[in-house]
């Protein structure tokens, strides 16, 4: 990488340069080694920010000298330089399990990404996601490129009035403060380009983070040549209207896959991280044309097999969805100078029903119909996101729309304590989470009370020393005196049980249902001999009133009810604060309504630091949770928004506290261990950690999906797109002929214990082999449907085709229905090819 345009370094020495590679590495701005190094540069600064590279900015030349003299530090930094080294170099799992794979790239396109305080680019679960996916494909060596856009102000930041209601405040992200450098071309020049927007192009800039062995490369709209209006795009994650929206993700589509190209990176596999970023299938079909000078639909049949799409959202509501005339605003030019196609083809990829012309384009159904595969962020949301999109997939049964799952996991040295870095170092090595996970479930179990317990303890106790730190500040910034800001300083005991809640602020994720009996909860946390505190952060999008009205009513239950010393809200949630939570609290609170989790990974985090989750069967709790690890709230069933449900969870959050968690917690051994509560901590760290880690999930989707898709894309492309052409023709022939296939009467034979099944087709047009018969019966007791294929026999006099099936005689042959469905070898149906026609 070239050197950063923005920055006036106190020292050209050579290990001044070496702090400069580390600063810009967000992989490892967070290590235990890296924080020593730049709290010795400015421990204030360090603090506050977590950022190394502003750090860096602050200290004088004669400071920088100074310190990089004393022995300690040049120690430190020559055994994390070599640490590094090393571990860049080695063989990665990647490269050792896959050793001759297709994949050599994977293009990842999200709208955010959280990975470190320094770089403010998130909001909040999706950015979580990517960022941690990233950091783990570098520890893995999967090539995984990410893409995404360079926010001046990102996501607001939060602060509370007197009155304990939401502020919302919008600091500007200095790109000369920010890990970041320009992205240079061959001669030096900061790499720019112009993609078409309304009235005139748009020039966009590009630059890089390096995240380990990753690479992630931003866009921004804030250069000089842009006109005002266009120079703003880029300002503000998830602010303005649906112009702005579109605006933005045209930018990531459009200019994201332009970017790549204008690199030199031709990925096989473009991972969409949510439908903010369909646009990119439209832009990469139309690099594959510039290629070839193949026409856009033959483009997007070869190009839509390498491409993923990952789906976070678990109502229907939550899709974009850009308007005709916005849409022809912004694309109509792109479609006839860029695609070759009108107008009209383009918003059929994103309607449900194609011939509509007043419905608006859904990015989720453009991502769908671009995409050779698609799936859901935990086995519940798949399930949900079925039944999303079955619209789209008319007259097929629930159980297969082609939408599977990958549940979320977290990177684990991110998230984890110092306390808990070094329990998994000792009991599974430094090295644990950067392969195979096969040999840490003995070993955490085989791990002594008394070490898990002292773990606990002095992860609570720093816990409490941060919140002590943050929340006088806090004080101290809404203007109280200095007697209420000394008494902040003193809040929280170590020793008493410590809940913690933090989540955005929206009414689905019911934040104020532990406040549905003040009295109560008061009780509880008011208990003197089990004592209970309970710390508490959160924003609410300051669109949201709903959201901000619940955040005012904790600050004034906080404020009335006198529990000032035993619960907190602290302001502005983020991933500073996020990292001290997850560390350090006893039990973590989830109380969503059920199905609109999609996955969720606060409580993941918990897991890696010994916490236990109180959590709503909902996302990946509803796949994770036994009795032995936790506590559960909620019958697995949805019950909407209906008030009288949510009254009998919260008296079941109630109860569960008073009559487990609380007893469980303070019910000690002679050498004052809770013996129960820490074989929960055993099992909890031993089975779930490994499973929801981002090493099983990134290694999922290589092996699930990165690995097949470069196999698919690559098949296709092959001999100029043969394949890719003859798959078009194939989908064409289908939907011009589907209608000529018709049934005749089907004929069953009990046999030998068998239901022997006949029926002659009649496939008009089509060929045999572009179809498959099947006989279908639906699933019983919770198993997914029976499919059985139907062997074709002799052409019938009458034209038609004789199938023929047996199955086991242990259900009514009334259960089973002969279909034919779209068939070819190298095709995903129903995905791209969704006819089916059912035996009457």
């Amino acid at each position: 990488m070239s050197n950063l345009q923005y920055t006036n370094l106190p020292s050209d020495s050579p290990t001044a340069d070496i702090l400069v590679q580390l600063a810009l590495d967000v992989n490892w701005t967070l290590t235990r080694a890296a924080d020593t190094l730049w709290r010795r540069l400015n421990p204030d600064l360090w603090d506050r920010t977590n950022n190394p590279w502003a750090v860096l900015q602050t200290v004088s030349g004669q400071d920088l000298e100074r310190v990089m003299s004393e022995p300690s530090f040049r120690t430190s930094l020559d055994e994390m330089v070599r640490t590094r080294s090393e571990e860049n170099e080695s063989p990665h799992w990647f490269q050792q399990a896959h050793p001759n794979s297709p994949l050599t790239s994977v293009a990842y396109f999200s709208m955010e990404y959280m990975l470190s305080e320094a770089l403010p680019i998130y909001s909040g679960g999706l950015g979580n996601v990517a960022g941690d996916q990233l950091k783990t494909a570098s520890d893995l060596g999967v090539p995984v490129v990410g893409v995404g856009l360079l926010y001046s102000q990102g996501y607001f930041r939060q602060e509370f009035n007197r009155d304990g209601s939401q502020v919302a405040l919008y600091p500007f992200n200095d790109p000369g403060q920010l890990p970041v450098r320009p992205v240079r071309d061959a001669h030096g020049a900061w790499l720019r380009f112009t993609i078409p927007f309304p009235g005139c192009d748009i020039w966009l800039r590009a630059w890089e983070v390096q995240v380990g062995l990753v690479r992630l490369l931003l866009l921004d709209t804030n250069d000089p040549a842009n006109i005002p209006e266009f120079r703003g795009v880029t300002n503000e994650l998830y602010g303005g209207g649906p112009e702005l929206r579109l605006r933005q993700e045209h930018v990531l589509g459009i200019g994201g896959w332009r970017l790549l190209r204008a690199l030199s990176i031709h990925p096989e596999v473009c991972h969409l991280n949510e439908g903010h970023a369909a646009f990119a299938v439209l832009e990469r079909a139309a690099s594959y044309m510039d290629d070839t000078g193949k026409e856009f639909r033959e483009a997007l049949a070869i190009t839509r097999a390498g491409n993923l799409f990952t789906t976070h959202t678990p109502v229907e509501a939550g899709f974009d969805r850009f308007s005709p005339d916005l849409m022809r605003t912004h694309f109509e030019r792109y479609c006839a100078e860029r695609l070759g196609i009108n107008f009209d083809e383009l918003m059929a990829l994103g309607r449900r029903d194609p011939a509509n012309g007043q419905e608006p384009l859904n990015m989720a159904y453009l991502a769908i119909r671009g995409s050779g595969a698609v799936n859901g962020v935990s086995r519940l949301h798949g399930a949900v996101s079925r039944a999303l999109f079955e619209p789209l997939f008319p007259r097929w049964p629930v159980e297969e729309i082609p939408v599977s799952h990958v549940t979320n996991g977290i990177h684990v040295p991110t998230w984890d304590s110092d306390e808990a870095h070094e329990f998994w170092k000792a009991a599974c090595g430094s090295d644990c989470w950067q392969g195979g996970l096969s040999r840490m479930e003995a070993q955490i179990r085989a791990t002594p009370d008394e070490t898990i317990w002292s773990m606990r303890t002095a992860a609570r106790k720093s816990l409490i020393e941060y919140i002590r730190a943050r929340y006088g500040r806090q004080v101290a910034i809404q203007g109280e005196s200095a007697r209420e800001i000394a008494e902040a300083g003193k809040i929280f005991d170590a020793n008493t049980l410590t809940l913690g809640f933090a989540r955005r602020f929206a009414s689905y994720k019911r934040p104020n249902l532990l406040l549905h009996d003040p009295d109560r909860l008061g009780r509880i946390l008011g208990n003197s001999q089990h004592p209970v505190q309970l710390v508490i952060a959160g924003k609410a999008h300051p669109q949201d009133g709903a959201g901000q009205d619940m955040i005012r009513q904790w600050n004034e239950f906080i404020r009335r009810s006198g529990f000032h010393c035993s619960v907190v809200f602290l302001s502005d949630y983020d991933m500073l604060l996020t990292e001290q939570m997850v560390g350090g609290v006893d039990v973590w609170i989830n109380t969503p309504r059920r199905p609109w989790e999609a996955s969720g990974t606060s409580g993941m985090k918990v897991l890696v630091n010994g916490g236990l989750n109180l959590s709503e069967l909902d996302g990946w709790w509803a796949e994770a949770y036994t009795p032995e690890v936790g506590w559960a709230i909620g019958d697995g069933r949805e019950h909407g928004d209906d008030p009288a449900w949510d009254a009998a969870e919260a008296n079941a959050v109630y109860a569960l506290l008073e009559e487990h968690v609380i007893p469980e917690f303070y019910q000690r051994s002679e050498a004052g261990i809770p013996q129960k509560w820490v074989a929960r901590i055993r099992e909890s760290m031993a089975s779930l950690t490994p499973q929801y880690s981002a090493n099983r999930t990134v290694r999922e989707y290589t092996e699930e999906h990165y690995v097949p898709r470069a196999a698919a894309y690559g098949a296709r492309a092959a001999q100029r797109g043969k394949l890719g052409a003859e798959v078009l023709a194939w989908e064409q022939k289908i939907s011009a002929h589907w209608n000529s296939i018709s049934f005749g009467s089907v004929k069953v034979e009990s046999k030998d214990r068998t239901l022997q099944f006949e029926v002659p087709i009649h496939l008009g047009e089509l060929d045999p082999s572009q179809v498959q018969v099947e006989l279908f019966a639906p699933g019983r007791n919770g198993d997914g449907p029976l499919t059985k294929i139907m062997k074709g026999g002799a052409q019938l006099p009458d034209g038609g085709f004789l199938y023929a099936a047996s199955v086991e005689n242990d259900r009514p042959s009334a259960d089973f229905t002969p279909r034919v469905i779209p068939y070819h070898p190298s095709a995903s149906v129903p995905l791209e090819a969704d006819e089916i026609l059912w035996q009457k």
